[in-house]
């Protein structure tokens, strides 16, 4: 048999024991347990990126302080999605077979980004690895067609879960915001990506039906840094809002500080839960500019004090936006190793259990109780509602949807 054919062979094998925790040919070994972590860790994304990280590493730490079955230790694997500034699916994809290579990495955080998921899952799919996003918000990840597509390979085996909620409720409370406000005209620009892309669809959709109304819309082109020609076209449609789908790094900074520089600095500036760190590029002139996240805001959350305040303490900095959740999907992994192992006599267990007990969570968290419907996605999600005001995020609502 030719060289090509046994690794395929070899690739097939894998796949039909994906469920059975295939890893690299080989079984985990030795007592220390690896949560893989793939997060934008330099760039423009880099601070959501790290306040993210913060919160499986306080949640990892408290976990080996506590102890666990059989003596065995966690230790946080984590890699970074970005290049050259920006958050890559390709990367992405490097990393997570990165991972799924390493036997002793049971479970995954992340990603960050919806587009960079959207490459991941076909890979922990068909590896069998738990995956569990804490940020990711796109539709299509866990639902219709798109979600069947992406575990193609072991369609009836789920193994991709996220604590947020998905992007056309996020796009939805936006839309309901929006006209709170009385802003009944809009423009939306996107960033012609899987998330920006989803956003602008539900929130449009959704605003015209409250009886708000669309004035135009625009795609921005990838790595773009003028759009002073399309602020000028905006300010002559003079809309009451302008709505951008998209992160901060692929142009949602740049686009809100050049509203200042074409005479639109007053236009209020609103988007998604891609933009917590507008204030990185946009610096004062992010004031004015809101956002969504798709997730309760622990600081308001009486469940989440006690993260809260440990989190400070550990990293001498605020909470990020998705901390919290980070924080809480991280436990929601270690909850299952933790009884996969005991039930595995304390040695380490195999990914087909780790993932068995993810899929059955339910667990009173710093941010509520985290259980998972059957395409993965958490039942009961928040809303929360941000604004920048002296140039930091300000909370200003949260809403169940």
């Amino acid at each position: 048999m030719q060289l090509h054919s046994v690794l395929r062979a070899a690739a097939i094998a894998c796949a039909v024991l994906a469920t059975a925790g295939c890893g690299g040919g080989t079984a985990p070994s030795g007592t220390t347990v690896k949560i893989g972590v793939d997060l934008p860790l330099s760039g423009a994304d880099a601070s959501v990126g790290q306040s993210t990280l913060n919160g499986v590493i306080l949640a990892v730490e408290q976990a080996n302080a506590k102890g666990l079955p059989g003596g065995l230790k966690l230790e946080v694997y984590q890699l970074d999605d970005a290049v050259q500034g920006v958050h890559n699916p390709g990367q992405g994809v490097a990393n997570v077979r990165t991972f799924v290579s390493d036997p002793n990495v049971l479970a995954m955080v992340g990603p960050y980004n919806s587009n960079v998921a959207k490459a991941e899952i076909p890979i922990t799919n068909e590896a069998g690895l738990a995956q569990i996003g804490p940020s990711v918000v796109a539709d299509g990840l866990t639902i219709g067609p798109d979600a069947t597509q992406l575990r193609r390979t072991n369609p009836t085996a789920n193994t991709f879960f996220r604590v947020c909620t998905i992007n056309s409720r996020q796009g939805s409370a936006a839309a309901a915001f929006a006209k709170q406000f009385g802003w009944n005209t809009a423009y939306m620009v996107d960033d012609n990506e899987t998330y920006g892309l989803d956003l602008t669809s539900v929130f449009s959709t959704d605003y015209q039906k409250l009886g708000g109304k669309i004035l135009g819309s625009d795609h921005l082109a990838p790595n773009a840094q003028d759009f002073k020609a399309l602020l000028l076209k905006i300010a002559a449609a003079k809309p009451a809002v302008l709505y951008y789908g998209g992160v901060t790094s692929t142009g949602g900074g740049l686009l809100r500080k050049q509203m200042f520089d074409t005479g639109i600095g007053a236009m209020p500036f609103m988007g998604g839960d891609g933009i917590p760190d507008l204030n990185t590029v946009a610096g004062k002139d992010a004031d004015g500019a809101y956002y969504t996240i798709a997730a309760p805001n622990a600081e308001k959350l009486p469940s989440a004090q006690a993260f809260v305040k440990a989190y400070v303490a550990r990293f001498h900095a605020p909470v990020g936006a998705y901390s919290a959740n980070a924080y809480v999907a991280t436990q929601v992994a270690i909850d299952a190793i933790a009884a996969a192992a005991t039930a595995n006599k304390g040695a380490i267990p195999d990914r087909a259990s780790v993932v068995k007990g993810v899929a059955a969570t339910d667990l009173q968290s710093a941010i509520g109780r985290v259980r998972f419907d059957a395409a993965g996605d958490i039942r009961n999600p928040v809303i929360s509602l941000y604004g920048f005001k002296n140039g930091q995020p300000s909370f200003i609502k949260q809403i169940s949807i």
